[in-house]
């Protein structure tokens, strides 16, 4: 009997290997997954399509429903990673989200870390937020939003989120956006307990462009989210068993500290600063009349605290330039694809 559970262990082991790729994705080398390694479709009968590979899912939004998948387990701490294209042309009032939750398990006091990407009118940019809520904290969001330097809708680009016990960073390619480093003073807001992965792409009319001004507009139909590349590393957990010992996640957590994108050096830094400077138009660190004094996890800084209004808002948004030198020169997309050490 003994025998016969150590084969099919191994046999199963044996199929995840063959099946995974390990590749350098953005900058980053990591194992991606098929479909079926690691995921499991959430909702949206029909409107979830895998290539023939396994290795690309289509989630589609029609006027009948949405769509999306979540990780067939929970994970303590993690690097969380997809390469995500968007839908085109006239996409308000859309919603496509990559984030890990445990909403299900604890709807009372659950932990989440979010990418959204909220969509827009025809010739307007697609915006991206991020948030962090910790123990049911809602009621103390810490969004971001920025725009990006290149269309999402072109090509597939690469967005992830690490999260460790010390600290947490969102990534798009290779360039980190935005650290969250754990304090004292952030208590139970510091996401602690076991989270699955979510991507969705949903109906959010009622407020993700120009406040619900502008609505999803069913004749463009159907609006496709392509994920590929898809990244599952971290201390998996048993669902049943949701609170992990105090051990059992050592080996994991440690291999996941030693890897490249859970480094912030210098230059990481530096990129991160020149992003948020030319790219975000909001946070909530510096939106004073929703929060009388900063978040413990905000890092003030002067020179970026000047550019925004007391609402948190970017008081000169960023707007596209187009020149033909312009178009000579390796763009900011480029940049960002680029290694950073």
């Amino acid at each position: 009997m003994a025998m016969a559970m150590a084969i099919s262990r191994f046999l199963t082991a044996l199929v995840f290997f063959l099946g995974a790729a390990t590749v350098t994705v953005s900058g980053f080398n990591v194992t991606t997954l098929a479909f079926d390694e690691g995921y499991s479709h959430l909702f949206g009968e029909g409107n979830l399509v895998r290539s023939s590979d396994g290795r690309t899912v289509r989630l589609l939004l029609n006027r009948y429903s949405g769509a999306g998948f979540i990780s067939s387990d929970l994970y303590h701490h993690g690097f969380f990673s997809a390469s995500i294209k968007l839908p085109s042309d006239y996409t308000a009032g859309i919603v496509v989200a990559f984030y890990t939750s445990n909403g299900d398990i604890f709807p009372k006091t659950h932990d989440e870390l979010d990418f959204e990407f909220l969509g827009n009118i025809r010739g307007e940019r697609w915006r991206i937020q991020t948030n962090v809520y910790g123990n049911g904290s809602t009621s103390r969001g810490r969004e971001e939003r920025y725009v990006l330097p290149f269309d999402p809708t072109k090509e597939a680009h690469r967005y992830s989120i690490l999260w460790t016990a010390t600290h947490i960073i969102f990534y798009i390619d290779k360039t980190p956006i935005r650290e969250v480093v754990r304090s004292d003073a952030m208590g139970g807001d510091y996401p602690s307990k076991p989270m699955s992965l979510y991507a969705t792409i949903w109906d959010g009319s009622t407020w993700a462009t120009s406040g619900g001004k502008y609505k999803v507009k069913y004749k463009y139909a159907p609006f496709v989210a392509e994920f590929s590349d898809l990244v599952l590393r971290g201390c998996r957990i048993d669902p049943i068993q949701p609170v992990p010992s105090t051990d059992h996640c050592m080996e994991a957590d440690g291999d996941l500290m030693a890897a490249d994108f859970a480094v912030m050096t210098p230059r990481k830094r530096a990129a991160m600063r020149r992003f948020r400077e030319r790219y975000m138009t909001y946070s909530v660190c510096y939106d004073a009349l929703r929060y009388s004094g900063a978040l413990p996890d905000c890092s003030i800084i002067a020179s970026e605290q000047e550019r925004f209004w007391a609402s948190g808002h970017i008081k000169f948004p960023a707007r596209r330039r187009r020149s033909r030198r312009q178009s000579r020169m390796p763009s900011a997309a480029d940049r960002m694809s680029q290694p950073i050490v």
